[in-house]
């Protein structure tokens, strides 16, 4: 830890610790929070992220000195995440969390130690591997849902926005879009569910079969082919021999693992009801908003500024949150969202314009 500096402090440095100093008390406090919903391993690793945010405090008080007084208020982000951690699941948290501590501001301050930015590069590795797991469980559904949301919004928004830009009554334009939500909700339904169960069929297959347990007293030690199952796994010939070996000695067949702090293939995969389930909803949802200022009573060119912007906040919305899970950009995922939703959007409604220019 660095001693307090021999030079009086400009009001600026000492904002700045103090707002450092608020953020590591919240930030022990959000490991803490998340700790107490956790057990075994997962929980010591959270308790053990909220000690080195204690030590890095200590820092700061060691710097602020009677500036530490009164104590300063987090920022209102750290704030935030510490309601979530509070009141939320845990994958979420730890992905904002992820993605704070790469950001963090000790790298570039020479008032901070090269320990402290560091540790807070390590932090954020930690976390990636805390939420990999959560991550991979929501893979399947979380998939299914974003994928009906989004493809809610934008098919149903073409296909308001062509139907209507031919200039057929509102009407007409409503019960297109109210048969595209229920034609599309149930397809996406339909579909996911075949997907995903077809998807649990094909790696049930790979599973070891049971009844191979019962061969195992009977193999020829001699020749050992127990070993070529270990090398049709990947294993080399030498681990493959030694592995087999090993099994025939404790007449014990073991299965396939998942990777090493994995997760099975078939959790991540997800169930098929509840993908399809989801994918359902959320294409409801989502083919819903281009629809809604038609139910409300709007008309023409009013009513598609409306459902084009209804959209857009949507898509903004589903782009952001699938940043922020993955650790990436929100910015520029919500962003990439836009652009692809418009797009197409913009092309079906020039092909409706074109159509009624025709058909006029």
């Amino acid at each position: 830890m660095n001693a307090p500096q021999a030079t009086p402090p400009t009001r600026r440095q000492i904002r700045r610790w103090r707002q450092y100093l608020a953020d590591e008390r919240a930030e022990a406090a959000v490991y803490r929070a998340l700790g107490e919903r956790k057990h075994g391993a997962e929980q010591q690793i959270l308790f053990g992220l909220a000690d080195a945010e204690k030590r890095h405090e200590a820092h700061w008080l060691a710097l602020l000195g009677a500036a530490a007084e009164p104590a300063p208020r987090a920022s209102l982000w750290t704030r935030l995440m510490v309601f979530l951690a509070g009141h939320f699941g845990t994958v979420f948290v730890l992905a904002l969390m992820q993605r704070a501590e790469g950001r963090s501001p000790y790298v570039d301050d020479a008032d901070a130690t090269e320990q402290m930015a560091a540790d807070e590069r390590i932090h954020g590795e930690v976390l990636r591997g805390l939420a990999a797991r959560g991550r991979e469980q929501l893979s399947g559904s979380f998939r299914a849902a974003v994928f009906g949301a989004n493809d809610g919004l934008v098919s149903n928004l073409a296909l308001v926005l062509g139907i209507g830009a031919t200039g057929v009554s509102n009407q007409t334009v409503l019960f297109a879009g109210v048969a595209g939500l229920l034609a599309g909700a149930l397809s996406m339904g339909a579909g996911e569910y075949v997907s995903v169960r077809s998807q649990r069929e094909l790696l049930q297959s790979t599973r070891p079969d049971a009844a191979a347990q019962k061969a195992l007293p009977h193999l020829d030690l001699q020749a050992n082919e127990l070993a070529l199952v270990y090398r049709a796994r990947g294993m080399n010939a030498e681990q493959a021999e030694a592995h087999a070996n090993q099994v025939l000695r404790t007449l014990e067949l073991d299965a396939d693992s998942p990777a090493a702090g994995g997760l099975d293939p078939h959790e991540a995969v997800g169930n098929a009801w509840g993908a399809a389930l989801s994918s359902f909803c959320f294409f409801a949802s989502g083919a819903l908003i281009p629809v809604l200022p038609y139910l409300l009573g709007a008309s023409g060119l009013v009513a598609i500024v409306i459902a084009a912007v209804l959209v857009g906040l949507a898509l903004l919305s589903t782009g952001a949150i699938v940043g922020v899970l993955s650790g990436a950009s929100p910015g520029k995922r919500a962003l990439r969202q836009l652009c692809i939703g418009y797009g197409a959007a913009a092309a079906t409604y020039l092909l409706g314009l074109a159509f009624g220019a025709t058909m006029s």
